[in-house]
């Protein structure tokens, strides 16, 4: 299984670390801030608002940008303000991507500076060979097929060698449609079932990062690709 690969594509936030640590909904709070603070309303006129500007146009900040013309700079401005104490280091899933063969690469719909600074409280900052965000993708997040095409292209990845890692089964539609092995990432599963899952061939359902990856790695385990 996956013996083919030589690229790794992983998702940043609520994959390389579990959503439990409250860094996702520190982040949203923060961006309703700027919400009501611009728009003039409540939290929840903020959730509606924020929402809207998600279905039509992907992400909050390319929303605010197009339709508001704010500048990105501004808008991004709010991480300075996450506490990213919250995340640990993670000795496990470090030594499991650090065993992994070929070369490796986070895909964010956040910035490069929000990737730095978690990936520094990770202890993952040395196991990448690059970062594509937000701004890279030209303010075109995942999953538009754009986005997938610009980091490809940046990177010269041949998509058949990849593996894409995300926890929003969306974000997998276009790499797998590209030729990638794709891995839905977190969740949590029924009591007694196994860390992974094969849902089709090169696609993958795991609930646990770590344990799969260090199993792609220990020839004696390998999952089974049906």
């Amino acid at each position: 299984m996956l013996a083919d690969i030589d690229t790794w594509v992983l998702d940043l936030d609520d994959t390389l670390y579990p959503s439990s640590n409250g860094l996702a909904n520190q982040m949203k709070a923060l961006i309703r801030g700027i919400l009501s603070r611009h728009f003039g309303t409540d939290d929840a006129g903020a959730r509606r608002i924020q929402a809207e500007l998600i279905a039509a146009h992907g992400t909050t900040l390319r929303g605010l940008m197009t339709t508001e013309g704010l500048a990105a700079a501004d808008i991004l401005e709010f991480e300075h303000h996450i506490d990213y104490s919250v995340l640990r280091a993670d000795a496990v899933l470090a030594e499991a991507i650090a065993a992994l063969p070929g070369r490796k690469f986070v895909f964010t719909n956040g910035s490069a500076y929000h990737a730095e600074q978690a990936l520094a409280r990770l202890g993952l900052s040395d196991h990448f060979d690059g970062v594509f965000d937000i701004l890279a993708g030209q303010l075109i997040p995942k999953p538009y097929p754009e986005s997938y095409r610009r980091f490809v292209e940046q990177f010269s990845i041949d998509p058949s060698r990849a593996a894409f890692f995300d926890d929003l089964a969306v974000n997998l539609d276009v790499p797998e449609q590209l030729g990638m092995a794709t891995v839905w990432v977190g969740g949590e599963p029924a009591p007694g079932t196994a860390p992974y899952e094969v849902v089709a061939p090169r696609r993958w359902r795991v609930w646990e990062l770590a344990p799969f990856l260090h199993s792609l790695t220990a020839p004696a385990v390998r999952p089974s690709t049906m």
